[in-house]
């Protein structure tokens, strides 16, 4: 009996050190190949925030990255492509917005690999349960935290301060079938 015990003692200890190495497991290029396709790789600036965007209760991963061609991977890869940035200015299809020149060459290529996760391994499934290629968001820094759309509804959202000289705030949010841009006004530096 005390043997038992012991050993039901020694497994739940061990129980919440495999969840920790699993939660502190970081996405890599390797892992942005395999989930987006080859022409993405992670965008050094800045690091990948985990948080539950779609509030299904499970975690998702937003990451900064580069992408040369990023239509060319979606049907093989099964990912959405969406420019919400430019669909908020009016026209957001991004079979067209593409092939729109930026205005600072640093800003080439930026996008943002969001994962909504599934099961119990989240964001990290084989098989997540949506992925969305972000593009056009001319990003600094990312940050995750809750947006207040009105008096009773407040959603995840990713904030982002924009690169240019104005340092626009903007948030975008998951509206239950697709990513939506909501300017939040400039710093008065």
């Amino acid at each position: 009996m005390r043997v038992l015990l012991f050993v039901a003692i020694a497994m739940a200890a061990l129980l919440p050190a495999q969840d920790a190495a699993k939660s502190s497991i970081a996405p890599d290029d390797q892992f942005v190949h395999k989930q987006f396709g080859s022409s993405c790789l992670m965008n050094p600036a800045a690091g990948a925030i985990t948080a539950d965007l779609n509030d299904d209760g499970i975690e998702d991963i937003v990451i900064p990255a580069r992408c040369k061609d990023p239509m060319m991977d979606a049907g093989d890869n099964h990912y959405v492509v969406l420019d919400p940035y430019n669909a908020f200015y009016g026209f957001g299809d991004p079979k067209i917005t593409t092939q729109f020149a930026t205005a600072d060459p640093a800003n080439r290529d930026l996008v943002l690999l969001i994962i909504h996760g599934a099961g119990p391994e989240a964001w990290r499934a084989s098989e997540p349960k949506q992925k969305f290629l972000i593009l056009n968001l001319p990003y600094k820094q990312i940050q995750v935290k809750r947006l207040s759309l009105n008096k009773k509804k407040t959603v995840m959202a990713i904030y982002s301060i924009e690169a240019g000289e104005d340092q626009m705030t903007s948030a975008m949010f998951w509206d239950g079938k697709k990513y939506r841009y909501q300017p939040m006004g400039s710093s008065m530096q």
